[in-house]
């Protein structure tokens, strides 16, 4: 397989979708590893595995729809596979096996055929030392935005999963391009509050556009950064209950075609209407309740 992924948006024609099935147990408060999946257990108000496989079936209807090659995952016993983007990420043409945290670590030997499809000199174990995971690595073009905490309590946060060393780890991979570190708020427990990826802060979307939640960022600087990259005229910013909601976390198929979930009213009209974008609206806001969103359940392989 010869992978290819320089941006958020080009045509897609192949993507790893994570896989509902065999989703274990409802995890204890205890268990959970972000603010969401957190708030949902303490509400009562965690999925249903029957719930998350018709939702991500839809989703996948969709990406059929467009001629995308859908991979799966092989199914783990009680182990949840929902969220193939922090197993790994493909960076031009390089497979960047991530270091996600030991809670998740089972689920990448479900990528192990995929891996394998790979030339080997392609496929990337980062070092011991450097924490990653995909929903904190954004692409556009030359540009890496790789969202992080810096601060010394970072091993005191579940929801800390980019470290700096990641930053130079890249800077020193990708020589060519812009990395730009961007620090995130962090909560482990408040989902109005915590950003636990990058992706739930930030994602450009078309060609030239991005949504952006500014108050996720603990540095305005990195805001100021992104307005000036885009333009104001070419960003669209959700409120604190949007991004509650993930609206930052749609998927693009293309730049003209992007997946959102039904009830983002708000962007979708806005994508719609001010963007001239297609917007296929799919239900998702059951996966939502565990702490990522449409971006979170893929894992794109070549885009042309």
């Amino acid at each position: 397989m010869i992978l290819n992924v320089k941006n958020e948006t080009s045509k897609l024609e192949a993507v790893v979708l994570g896989i509902p099935d065999s989703m274990g147990p409802e995890p204890t408060l205890g268990e959970t590893y972000d603010s969401k999946s957190y708030e949902s257990v303490k509400l009562n108000q965690y999925p249903k595995e029957s719930d998350v496989q018709f939702e991500m079936g839809e989703f996948e209807k969709v990406l059929k729809k467009h001629n995308v090659q859908v991979f799966r995952p092989w199914v783990l016993e009680n182990c949840n596979q929902v969220f193939a983007r922090d197993v790994g990420m493909v960076i031009d043409d390089k497979f960047i096996i991530a270091n996600i945290i030991p809670d998740r670590a089972d689920e990448q030997e479900a990528y192990e055929r995929i891996i394998h499809s790979i030339a080997k000199e392609k496929v990337i174990q980062v070092p011991e030392e450097v924490h990653v995971e995909g929903g904190d690595v954004i692409l556009w073009n030359e540009f890496m935005f790789v969202g992080t905490y810096k601060q010394s309590d970072y091993k005191s946060f579940k929801t800390a999963r980019t470290n700096f060393e990641a930053v130079q780890f890249f800077k020193d991979l990708f020589p060519n391009k812009w990395v730009m570190d961007m620090e995130l708020v962090k909560d482990d427990f408040d989902p109005y509050t915590g950003i636990l990826h990058l992706d739930c802060t930030f994602q450009p979307v078309g060609k030239n556009k991005a949504i952006i939640y500014k108050e996720g960022f603990r540095n305005p600087m990195n805001y100021d950064i992104l307005i000036s990259l885009f333009g104001r005229d070419n960003v669209f910013e959700v409120t604190k209950e949007e991004m509650y909601w993930m609206n930052p976390n749609v998927f693009s198929i293309s730049p003209e075609i992007v997946v959102s979930e039904k009830q983002f009213t708000r962007l979708n009209n806005h994508m719609r209407n001010e963007w001239g974008m297609t917007v296929e609206e799919i239900p998702y806001r059951n996966v939502s309740r565990m702490g990522g969103l449409l971006r979170c359940s893929t894992l794109p392989l070549i885009r042309s």
